[in-house]
C-alpha cells in the first residue's frame, strides 16, 4: 500500500482540510463515489468531485477529477473563477455543453466549446481565470488536472488549445482529448503516458478497447449506466481499474451512455497537493502561497506573472496548523 498526504482542494474553497489519500492495491474495479463541493458564492457552481478522496488520491497522473452541469440554459454567470494560481501540475478542460472562456498570464485568450480541450501547464507558476459565456445553452463537462513529473514540475508555463481526435471502435464513438488510444493521438502535450477520451455507446452497446497494461483506468459515468469489466457503474460514478488488463470491456444499459475514460502508467512519486498548488513538500507549499499573496498585495510576481483580467486575484486560504506531509 501506498499513501500520499493530500488536502482536499478546490479553486474557491476557502478551507481545504487535508486527508490522508490511499493508494491500495484493493480490487480489480473500484466505485468511487463523489462528493459535492460548490465553487463560489450565492450563486456557485456545484462539482461533484471523485478525484482527490480519501480511498484513491491518483489514476496514473490524473489528480483531480470535477463533473458538473447540465446547468440551466443561459445561466449567467455559471462558471465565475477570479485569478488565481497554479504550480506543478496541468489542467485539461473538456466540455460536453456550453463555452468558457480562458485567460492566463502567458498571454492566452481561449473560448472553448464542446469537442475541443483545453490544456494549461502550470509548470513553475501560472495564473488564470475561467468564465462560462452566456451566449450558449447550458455548462456541462469536466475538469480534470494532472500532477507533473519532478522531471518537468519546474517547466516554463504554456497553453494548448485543439480539437479532439475522433475515434469509432465497435459500438463507440470516441473522442480522445489527452494521450492516444488505438493509434489516434490528440494534439496536446502530456509529460507522462497519459490517456483521456470522452466515450459514448448507444443503448445496449459494448466496445471492447485496447488497454496497456502497465497503465490503470478510470471511467466517469456521466449520463446512462454503464458495467466495466462485468462491474456495474452509475451515472456520477468513477469506476478505478488496476494495472494489468490488456482489453477494456464497456457495455451501456438501457439507455445511451457518456462517460470519460481517464487513464495513465502510476506516477510513482511522493506529492503534497493543496488549494491549486502541487509540490513535492510542506515548505515548497508555503513558498508558493506566500509569493501568491505577495503577488496581491504587492502587484506582478516573477512567478505567477501579469494577467489581462480585470476582476480581483482570489487569495490563498489560511494553511492548516500542521505540517503537509508527503508519503509513499
Amino acid at each position: 500500500m501506498r499513501a500520499v498526504s493530500i488536502p482536499t482542494m478546490s479553486n474557491l474553497e476557502r478551507d481545504p482540510d487535508e486527508v490522508l489519500l490511499e493508494r491500495a492495491d484493493g480490487p480489480e474495479v473500484q466505485i468511487l463515489e463523489p462528493r459535492e463541493v460548490p465553487l463560489g458564492g450565492p450563486r456557485a457552481l456545484a462539482v461533484r468531485r471523485t478525484l482527490p478522496q480519501r480511498r484513491r488520491s491518483l489514476i496514473g497522473a490524473w489528480c483531480f477529477v470535477d463533473h458538473y452541469g447540465p446547468t440551466p440554459s443561459r445561466s449567467d454567470r455559471v462558471m465565475d473563477v477570479p485569478p488565481h494560481p497554479h504550480t506543478g501540475l496541468q489542467t485539461v478542460t473538456w466540455l460536453f455543453a456550453g463555452t468558457v472562456e480562458h485567460r492566463d498570464s502567458v498571454g492566452s485568450l481561449a473560448t472553448i466549446r464542446p469537442g475541443q480541450v483545453n490544456l494549461m501547464t502550470a509548470g513553475s507558476g501560472i495564473q488564470h481565470s475561467e468564465r462560462s459565456q452566456t451566449d450558449a445553452r447550458g455548462l456541462h463537462g469536466v475538469q480534470l488536472w494532472t500532477a507533473l513529473p519532478d522531471a518537468h514540475r519546474h517547466d516554463a508555463p504554456f497553453f494548448e488549445h485543439a480539437d479532439a481526435h475522433p475515434l469509432v471502435v465497435d459500438d463507440a464513438s470516441l473522442q480522445v482529448f489527452a494521450g492516444s488510444l488505438d493509434g489516434t493521438a490528440s494534439p496536446v502535450t502530456t509529460l507522462t503516458p497519459l490517456l483521456g477520451a470522452q466515450l459514448d455507446l448507444p443503448a445496449g452497446g459494448s466496445v471492447a478497447l485496447t488497454a496497456s497494461a502497465a497503465f490503470e483506468y478510470g471511467l466517469l459515468v456521466d449520463a446512462g449506466a454503464a458495467t466495466l469489466q462485468g462491474h456495474a457503474v452509475a451515472a456520477g460514478e468513477l469506476a478505478y481499474l488496476a494495472p494489468g488488463c490488456s482489453t477494456i470491456t464497456v457495455t451501456a444499459g438501457d439507455e445511451p451512455l457518456r462517460a470519460v475514460l481517464l487513464g495513465g502508467e502510476p506516477l510513482g512519486e511522493r506529492i503534497v497537493m493543496w488549494w491549486n498548488f502541487v509540490g513535492r513538500s510542506h515548505d515548497e507549499i508555503e513558498r508558493y502561497r506566500a509569493e501568491w499573496q505577495r503577488r496581491i498585495a504587492d502587484g506582478p510576481s516573477q512567478r505567477f506573472g501579469v494577467i489581462d483580467d480585470p476582476a480581483a486575484p482570489l487569495p490563498a486560504p489560511t494553511l492548516p496548523g500542521v505540517r503537509l506531509r508527503p508519503r509513499e
